[in-house]
């Protein structure tokens, strides 16, 4: 049994989720996590036991000198609670740490066990995963669940997801077989510019999470930094011409499909949320998976080789459709 002091009663919990490695492109779903830790200052009440699911050559600990004494940190993860303040609040249990070598379905009963203790009412995974995206549009956000009737109160897409996955997919069918209402939320960052950070795919997660939870979260400095971060890739693709002709082709590719849903759903959501925000404004605030057809290549980062060009778009018609894990 899981025995938790100084965790005061949780009003509504969610618990959020974020993993380092396979899982998370770009470093964008821990990312998520941390922000949310550092906006509303997270106390740590948790921490799973380093020695039981860590392979310590795969992920090695770090030294560091605290008052000139040597200490040393173990990779693990840590679950931290914060509350959300406004008209209705309600408190979010983070749990942010990195991909375990070993031993996942203990893994994710030892969080479920955390879960059950602290009355935690639904499980929200974040991820992103390598695809062939625009850095220049919109970050596509993908959420979907296992349970279809999840899938219908909350406008999100039945998993029909099949092949290789990670701990979020492995969380996700835990929580469904223990009955815990679960929702993993993928952020799609470009393969041709997959090292991190990646801020705008951060920011996207972020506003995905805001809307399924109904909270307003604090943006801090993200949004400029989102914005910096595309104007540094512009400039990295307009050095070489090959990239920008492929930039251009996933554009109009990306135009065509979307274009219903950019003159209807996505433009009343993206209003919703102005709304929201401008509402609340005045009072309290409270190795990586990859879409099919991505090989995770960064195409913007010179090799020893010398700089590696993008594949050739696929022709109009013979992609597959990219689908996330579950």
């Amino acid at each position: 049994m899981i025995e938790l002091e100084g965790v005061p009663e949780l009003i509504d919990p969610v618990m959020v989720a974020a993993f380092e490695g396979w899982n998370d492109a770009g470093d964008a779903a821990s990312t998520a996590v941390a922000h949310l830790e550092r906006e509303w200052k997270g106390e740590v009440f948790a921490a799973l036991d380093a020695e039981d699911y860590y392979d310590f050559q795969v992920n090695r600990p770090t030294v560091f000198m605290d008052g000139g004494v040597r200490k040393i940190t173990w990779p693990t993860t840590r679950l931290s609670v914060v509350r959300v303040g406004g008209d209705k609040p309600r408190d979010l249990v983070l749990v942010r740490g990195i991909e375990p070598s070993m031993r996942w379905r203990s893994f994710c009963n030892e969080l479920l066990g955390f879960a059950h203790e602290l009355g935690v009412e639904l499980v929200v995974v974040l991820g992103a995963l390598l695809g062939d995206t625009p850095h220049t549009r919109p970050v596509p956000i993908s959420g979907t669940t296992s349970d279809p009737d999840l899938a219908r109160r909350m406008g999100l897409e039945e998993t029909k997801y099949e092949g290789p996955t990670g701990i979020v997919g492995v969380l996700q069918e835990a929580c469904t077989h223990a009955g815990v209402p679960a929702v993993s939320l993928w952020a799609a960052v470009p393969h041709y510019v997959s090292q991190p950070p990646n801020p705008k795919a951060t920011l996207a997660l972020l506003n995905r999470l805001e809307d399924l939870i109904d909270v307003r979260i604090p943006l801090g400095e993200l949004p400029e930094d989102a914005r910096a971060w595309q104007v540094g890739v512009d400039q990295l693709a307009a050095e070489d011409s090959e990239v920008a002709e492929y930039v251009q082709t996933l554009e109009e590719a990306r135009d065509t499909a979307e274009l219903p849903e950019a003159s209807g759903e996505a433009i009343a959501r993206e209003f919703e949320r102005y709304l929201r925000r401008r509402d609340g404004a005045t009072g309290p605030s409270g190795g990586h998976a990859t879409a099919e057809g991505g090989d995770g290549t960064s195409y913007l980062r010179d090799s020893p080789g010398g700089r590696t060009r993008p594949p050739k778009p696929p022709k109009p018609g013979t992609e597959d459709e990219d689908s996330p894990e579950d």
